[in-house]
């Protein structure tokens, strides 16, 4: 079983390349090897950032998990200077930046 999520905030002006670095070093680790990702995607359009991530098992149980790593919480203290919530008076986890899917097509590939 594979499941994705899509986190939804707010990028700071000029700071892709620190957040591509952050996630660059963390991906290195074995943080992606713990939580079972299998993808990483990272997405800007004007002032939003759209963190795609692909897990082998849950999403939700990853996450839970990824709270508890040291690796991580250092990764999130990293980017909160070049991240902020799309919605501050609700945002209190990632939980709450993850857009909810709604619709879902998969086509073959032939070749």
């Amino acid at each position: 079983m594979t499941s994705s999520s899509l986190i939804v905030a707010r990028l700071r002006s000029g700071h892709t390349d620190d957040v591509s670095r952050l996630f660059s070093s963390s991906d290195a680790g074995d943080q992606p090897r713990i939580l079972g990702v299998r993808q990483r995607r990272l997405f800007r359009y004007q002032d939003l950032y759209f963190h795609y991530v692909e897990f082998a098992g849950n999403s939700s149980e990853a996450l839970a998990q990824a709270a508890d790593l040291d690796d991580f919480r250092k990764l999130s203290d990293g980017l909160a200077r070049h991240i902020a919530p799309f919605d501050p008076r609700t945002w209190r986890s990632p939980a709450d930046a993850m857009a909810q899917e709604f619709y879902t097509w998969n086509g073959e590939v032939s070749g």
